[in-house]
């Protein structure tokens, strides 16, 4: 399937939460709650995990319809069955599946090749939470079906693998440039900015004795610094 758009990947992954509870809170439940209280923006985890477009996370309760199952225009099911009795009726209507468990649902766009980025997920992935303690990765995943065998980088990587699914009809909404470049792109564009609206009006020998120290300052072939910090919102 289309999980590759040029030098970009698609990964989305559906990792099952274990039914079950710890003190009448279920594992869902305190999984969703991790990741409601990350970190956002340049404080967020995956601001550290290199070559990042773009990543969410959120809970899959369960699979649901927005009409009636088999319902469409042209032949309206639920016009039909409303001739008869509502126990007639229901047991007319199409079976709806629902999901065995709640999942953990990971989606990310990035620069470059799955094992490598996992590889930097599993090794960059790390924060402090609201109480101050310092967590990594395992913190989001710990309560998944079988993650207790997670234990290195190797392991990591075949675990999300086997929770991976197919991206299709994948767009990347980027340029096709790696994330340092596109940082410093964005970096000279906001500095650039300023710098236009601060010199309007000066004479000609003015504005090219400042863009000569402006080029200086922001380095635009330096892509290490300085740039835009990953996961930032604002100048």
């Amino acid at each position: 399937m289309a999980t590759k758009s040029g030098n970009a990947t698609a990964l989305t992954v559906l990792s099952p939460i274990k039914n079950g509870t710890v003190d009448e809170t279920s594992y869902a439940d305190i999984t969703r709650e991790r990741c409601l209280r990350l970190p956002i923006h340049e404080n967020s985890p995956l601001s550290k995990v290199p070559n990042t477009y773009l990543a969410r996370l959120f809970i899959l309760d369960d699979v649901f319809y927005e009409s009636l199952p088999a319902n469409d225009a042209v032949f309206n099911f639920s016009d039909i069955t409303s001739l008869f009795s509502d126990s007639a009726r229901k047991k007319a209507l199409p079976r709806k599946d629902h999901l065995k468990s709640k999942y953990l649902v990971f989606s990310s766009n990035f620069y470059g090749n799955l094992e490598d980025y996992l590889a930097g997920m599993w090794e960059k992935w790390s924060y402090v939470d609201h109480e101050g303690n310092q967590r990594d990765i395992r913190h989001i995943w710990e309560h998944c079906v079988a993650f207790d065998r997670v234990t290195d980088s190797a392991s990591f990587i075949s675990y999300i693998k086997r929770c991976q699914l197919d991206a299709s009809l994948f767009f990347n909404g980027s340029t096709d440039d790696s994330l340092q470049e596109q940082l410093k792109a964005l970096y000279l564009k906001q500095e650039f900015t300023q710098f236009a609206v601060a010199h309007q009006g000066k004479n000609a020998a003015e504005i090219q004795q400042a863009f000569k120290a402006f080029i200086e300052r922001v380095q635009p072939q330096n892509l290490e610094s300085p740039t835009w910090a990953p996961g930032k919102s604002t100048p």
